[in-house]
């Protein structure tokens, strides 16, 4: 018998069947005699009898299989948020040569240009450690978002010059290859300081500050003030400084957010925790005068990883505090405020969390889109949020008037006594405001001595 598939000629013969084939052609010759039985033959490919798995493939398979051991693990436990593959990327590492307490603004830009200035790729690696990774009392996102020169001391100046450099060329430094351009939706409307005269003086030399060391800003009598903004009460106004340029407002968490992304994408390790001490090493050294000296100095970072009762300790050669309004907390954990009287351990670190409202209302007749952020000689303050006749404004309150910081509850009789009146006197517009519409609280750290930025190394440690 002969057959033929697709592949080409493929003819057996079998018990003295002859055999002639042709391509397309059937051919059966027999000779004289009964015509023999014939055996059918099944053409099958051959196969091995056990396929060997790819790398991907096995993975993809063993990936199935514990998906279907999470779900029946859920499933045995109703309400629990456990699972035993839940990814170990926030963990935080053996080993980092700087850790840097707290994730907000301040702790990512302290990540991001240790890595931007290290002179040799990967020279040492930085951990940040967060312990409120919703950012959902950070002061960071809960702020006004403002940005401006106008400030006392050169360095403030100085800093915020820089500041709105790198807003403005933001994608220059944080932008991503492949990824989206960043926008902090920078609004540079200025912002505009009144004066009444008692503190007409102090603006003034305020003003010359700024301008020797490069600030765009103008000050305004009251007459000026009133033709540049006309829905101004100018009454009881002395002086005004105005922001000509790099002043406004933007976006915060979407500057935290390009931060955070370029950082990682340098190479720098985050984890989700709490930093709840640290572990010492103590070098005997002796002075020139040949007095012994115990030199302590920090050697591990002891953090409680989110949702879990176990720390890890991480080996570290430096620490940076950038927690913030719990920035004393932290030093506290080194003994900062804590040691003898008439050493320098004996002094707290001069900061504390006070909370601060932050009120949104509506106006449709309100300023438009020439408004800045002003801020009355009363304290209280308001700009435009957006173009829709919505504001967002606020009042710090006096030092008797602290509100509780242990919770973000928002006093809204607060605005109604306190904020709306200051506001609706110098924009009049506002008069016809009764309450605000949205309001939020945060944390903000207040340094007690100076109002200044505490920056540098600490000498004991």
């Amino acid at each position: 018998m002969c057959w033929r598939d697709a592949g080409g000629c493929q003819c057996r013969a079998a018990m003295g069947v002859s055999r002639l084939c042709r391509p397309g052609s059937w051919l059966l010759l027999a000779r004289r005699g009964p015509v023999p039985k014939v055996t059918t033959w099944t053409h099958r490919s051959f196969r091995t009898s056990i396929t060997l798995l790819k790398q991907d493939d096995f993975t993809k398979i063993l990936s199935n299989e514990l998906e279907k051991v999470h779900k029946k693990v859920k499933d045995a436990l109703p309400g629990s948020d456990w699972t035993p593959f839940k990814s170990m990327d926030h963990l935080p590492p053996e080993h980092a040569d700087i850790v840097i307490v707290g994730g907000g603004v301040i702790g990512w830009s302290v990540a991001y240009w240790l890595k931007k200035m290290q002179t040799k790729k990967k020279a040492y690696n930085v951990l940040v450690v967060e312990r409120d990774t919703t950012y959902s009392h950070a002061s960071t996102v809960l702020s006004a978002g403002g940005i401006r020169q106008q400030f006392s001391r050169p360095e403030n100046i100085q800093m915020s010059l820089f500041g709105a450099h790198f807003l403005r060329n933001i994608n220059e430094y944080l932008g991503i290859l492949n990824e989206d351009p960043v926008d902090v939706q920078f609004n540079p409307s200025g912002y505009l300081f009144l004066s009444s005269e008692k503190g007409a003086e102090i603006l003034e030399e305020n003003y010359r500050v700024q301008r020797e060391q490069g600030a765009k800003v103008a000050l305004l009598s009251p007459e000026q003030l009133k033709k540049k903004f006309p829905w101004i009460n100018t009454q009881d106004v002395a002086l005004a400084s105005y922001g000509l340029e790099n002043e406004g407002w933007f976006d915060p968490w979407l500057l935290l957010s390009a931060l955070r992304r370029k950082a990682l994408s340098m190479g720098v390790l985050h984890c989700h925790g709490e930093v709840t001490g640290f572990n010492y090493v103590t070098q005997e050294m002796v002075t020139s005068d040949g007095d012994p000296v115990n030199f302590r100095r920090i050697h591990e970072v002891i953090v409680q990883a989110q949702n879990s009762l176990e720390t890890q300790p991480v080996e570290c050669m430096a620490v940076v505090n950038a927690a913030g309004a719990w920035s004393s907390k932290v030093a506290e954990m080194i003994g900062i405020g804590c040691g003898s009287p008439g050493t320098f351990q004996e002094f707290k670190l001069p900061v504390e969390p006070r909370k601060r409202y932050i009120y949104m209302f509506h106006c449709p007749n309100g300023p438009g889109l020439d408004c800045p952020l002003l801020i009355d000689s009363s304290g209280a303050y308001f700009r435009r949020e957006g173009l829709g006749g919505n504001y967002i404004g606020g009042l710090s309150p006096l030092e008797e008037e602290e509100p509780d910081h242990s919770n973000l509850d928002v006093d809204h009789e607060y605005f109604q006594q306190k904020v709306w009146p200051l506001l609706a006197y110098r924009v009049p517009v506002f008069e016809s405001l009764k309450h605000a519409f949205a309001a939020g609280a945060g944390d903000v750290s207040v340094l007690l001595l100076f109002q200044e930025i505490i920056s540098g190394r600490n000498r004991n440690w």
